[in-house]
């Protein structure tokens, strides 16, 4: 099953101000997130299956994984530099 990608209030201008390169590499990490959400990051603290995290080179993003509504939000994002 595969996600649809949703952003959290202000996650998305984060991810739409990162420079192309470090953008690109964040997309790839959320497209592979939305085929399959619990292999592609780590777990946000405790495991519970459910908010995962995503790190790239330049970005760390935190994702809620909605498996009744078929969603992966973002819920927050930091751009590294």
């Amino acid at each position: 099953m595969s996600f649809r990608l949703r952003y959290g209030p202000g996650t998305e201008a984060v991810h739409d101000a990162m420079p192309t390169a470090s953008s690109g590499s964040l997309s790839l990490a959320l497209a592979a997130a939305c085929e399959d959400p619990t292999g592609a990051g780590e777990p946000y603290g405790e495991d519970d299956g459910v908010v995962r995290t995503l790190v790239t080179e330049h970005a760390i993003a935190v994702v809620l994984i909605g498996r009744f509504t078929g969603t992966l939000t973002v819920l927050q994002l930091s751009y590294l530099g």
